[in-house]
């Protein structure tokens, strides 16, 4: 399994979110950049961004930290939060990331997702975000009575890389990650998952890998800022 740590950016800096609110952070760096040369010098093979005001905005909003996490690392990033067109797709792989994650447009235009992943195949990911077992978009602002594990269905032939799972409830709660429904999709759904939300000890990490599903990988954020899960114990665990 592959550690995939956050770096979530609001107003140009690396913050946490509790559930998902904008009202609700905690910065934890003044400089993304060096955020993430921390993480990719501690051993980390992947990193996960998010552009949080761009989710709200539709459209790129931190695009300046993002590409100098770009320029200043060497692993492969994946970003999502605001990407909603296909011009937008392209210019974000021709700056050099390695996956776009498509959360929104997953259910208000799924033939985007479909075209992308055709477009630029092993590099659109799909970001399913979910309340109570239902999708929420627009930065979680907007409920929807589409299923989680439906719409991970309906992309099973689309070639997407991976479906990067949310329960939002449990995001920057540090209450332990929904291992069962997390399980549940993957056993549901061909296409690699990674798990996202409430991962906050080593113990969490532990339960995800052994869930009995092939889990692709799992992301972790306020655990790795706050010291509650330890990184080089975390990339030990995960092997």
């Amino acid at each position: 399994m592959i550690l995939y740590p956050a770096i979530d950016l609001k107003d140009g800096r690396a913050v946490r979110l509790v559930h998902g609110e904008m009202d609700r952070e905690t910065v934890f760096n003044e400089n993304p950049a060096a955020q993430a040369l921390e993480f990719v010098n501690a051993g980390c093979e992947w990193l996960h961004l998010v552009d949080l005001n761009g989710a709200f905005a539709g459209e790129p909003v931190n695009a300046a930290p993002v590409e100098a996490i770009l320029q200043q690392t060497q692993v492969p990033a994946q970003l999502g939060g605001g990407i909603r067109d296909m011009a937008t797709i392209e210019r974000w792989i021709g700056k050099g990331l390695a996956r776009v994650i498509l959360g929104t447009v997953a259910v208000e235009n799924p033939a985007l997702v479909r075209d992308a992943a055709r477009e630029f195949p092993g590099q659109v990911a799909v970001g399913i975000d979910a309340r109570h077992g239902k999708v929420a978009t627009k930065g979680w602002a907007e409920e929807t009575d589409v299923d989680a594990t439906e719409l991970a269905k309906s992309f099973e032939d689309a070639g997407v890389a991976a479906i990067i799972y949310t329960d939002i409830m449990r995001d920057g709660a540090m209450k332990g990650p929904n291992v069962e429904a997390t399980a549940a999709l993957a056993h549901a759904v061909s296409i690699p998952v990674i798990a996202s939300g409430g991962v906050s000890s080593i113990e969490d990490l532990k339960a995800l890998k052994a869930c009995g599903a092939p889990l692709n990988g799992v992301i972790s954020g306020r655990a790795l800022y706050d010291g509650a899960i330890d990184l080089a114990e975390a990339l030990e665990v995960l092997k």
